[in-house]
This record gives C-alpha cells, sequence and structure tokens, in this order.
C-alpha cells in the first residue's frame, strides 16, 4: 500500500511525497530531494534526520527507543514532536503525515 507524506520545509514549502509500507520516512524525504541528511545511513549513529513531526501525528508513531531518544539530545532545534525520520517506517496508519524539515536541516552530499 502506498503512504502519502507532507513535508514541510522551514521556508514553508510544502513536498508531498507517496512511498511504499516499510519505506522508512528518510529514503522518502531523500527521493523527494529534501535536505534530510541521514549521514549514517538509517543506523541511529547519527541525528542528521531529524524531522518534526505535527503534533496531532506524533502519539501515532511507536514510542522512541533510548537510543533514539538520545540522538534527538544532539539534534539541533529539536522539541517535544522530534524524531529521527530513520525510524520512522511508513505504514496504512500513517497515510497523510505532515513533518517539518527544521531549519537547522542542510545536506552535505549537496554541497
Amino acid at each position: 500500500m502506498s503512504v502519502t507524506v507532507k513535508f514541510i520545509t522551514s521556508n514553508g514549502d510544502e513536498a508531498e511525497g507517496t512511498g511504499e509500507t516499510g519505506q522508512s520516512l528518510l529514503a522518502l524525504g531523500q527521493a523527494l530531494g529534501l535536505p534530510i541528511e541521514g549521514t549514517c545511513e538509517g543506523q541511529m549513529a547519527c541525528s542528521t534526520c531529524h524531522v518534526i513531526v505535527a503534533p496531532e501525528w506524533f502519539d501515532r508513531l511507536p514510542a522512541a527507543c533510548e537510543e533514539e531518544e538520545d540522538m534527538l539530545d544532539f539534534a539541533a532545534g529539536a522539541c517535544r514532536t522530534s524524531r529521527l525520520s530513520c525510524q520512522i517506517v511508513l505504514s496504512e496508519e500513517l497515510d497523510g503525515m505532515s513533518v517539518t524539515v527544521p531549519s537547522q536541516a542542510h545536506d552535505m552530499r549537496r554541497m
């Protein structure tokens, strides 16, 4: 099944993408060309894939594990609804979810 996610950039632009169930939010954001670096390639060893989940969607996600919480401590601009996009797996329940790419996000692969 396809899952649609709306990404909001720091300047307010919106990019909507469709991924497949089981795909990571990180992979979808990168496929859309958003500045979500994911330096560790989804190994939860960095915070470069940090996104801010819309409050109305945050509680629908499985709880973050301790390791993810520890990595979020290093994320610039982290807030209560911050998550690592590599740890969000697309599912039917997340169809229509909205996330914001923090203004501090940049993708060193594009420099």
